[in-house]
């Protein structure tokens, strides 16, 4: 499969830049998005569908950047996507899902609840349900017992394509996945917003205090954020030259991964 590195929503939150780190998949039966970032729904209503945290990670809202504008200028149609893999439901993640409603939306069965369902008071505060508000057909997911590289709860998306994976990996929300995909050459692990920068899994760089501190505040469980973060560092403590992984949000991973092909 191939994969194309897009950032679909640069923002800045007090003196750091981020990105929205989405993948897409030429799978082949059709295109794949993991996560969109922001969309253009987004842009035109910005209040509505963002909210107050716009005050805070400033993002660009620039039309150039979203899914649906890369995609097509990539050579694609927009209906061409037929699977979206969102890793949680934050709304940096999911704004894009309004510009695919044909596509078909796969979460965890957990965040799911957590968002759409039966919210708890934080989480009706988190989520901005006018981004769902077109109703996209979902697709829940509770994996279990399929480890993949010693994480326990896996599933294979195997209806979408064989070498695509889930992973539930909960703490930064209820229901928080990541997602393995098989390119041939190697395996990249998007993990979402298990982490924020790299430092936190290679321990040889220093997570700016902001970025810290802004993970320990959103978190779902904090407890098992950390947990997460021992994970993901000890896999990437093995130094596997056939696994990848990244983060949403870090624009040097970003960089790397577009560098890389």
């Amino acid at each position: 499969m191939k994969v194309h590195h897009l950032n679909c929503g640069t923002m800045r939150y007090l003196s750091t830049h981020l990105v929205c780190h989405v993948l897409l998949i030429e799978t082949g039966t059709g295109l794949v998005l993991v996560d969109t970032g922001y969309g253009l729904d987004d842009i035109a209503e910005p209040a509505r569908r963002v909210g107050p945290a716009r005050h805070i990670v400033r993002p660009a809202f620039a039309p150039e950047e979203t899914a649906a504008r890369q995609v097509e200028g990539l050579g694609f149609r927009r209906e061409d996507v037929r699977d979206i893999l969102i890793t949680h439901f934050d709304a940096d993640h999911i704004g894009g899902l309004s510009d695919f409603p044909h596509a078909t939306v796969h979460v965890t069965a957990a965040e799911k609840l957590g968002s759409m369902i039966s919210p708890s008071r934080r989480e009706r505060i988190r989520y901005r349900s006018a981004q769902w508000a077109h109703q996209p057909k979902i697709v829940e997911h509770s994996p279990c017992g399929e480890p993949w590289q010693g994480f326990p709860a896996a599933e294979e998306l195997v209806d979408i394509a064989p070498g695509i994976v889930l992973i539930s990996l909960p703490g930064h929300t209820r229901g928080h996945a990541c997602f393995a995909v098989d390119t041939g050459t190697r395996w990249i692990l998007h993990a979402g917003d298990a982490f924020y920068h790299p430092g936190t899994v290679d321990g040889r760089s220093r997570v700016p205090a902001a970025l810290r501190g802004m993970e320990n505040l959103v978190a779902f469980d904090l407890r098992r954020v950390r947990d997460n973060h021992a994970r993901l560092a000890e896999l990437r403590q093995r130094a596997d030259p056939g696994l990848a992984i990244i983060c949403a949000h870090d624009p040097t991973l970003y960089a790397t991964m577009r560098a890389d092909g």
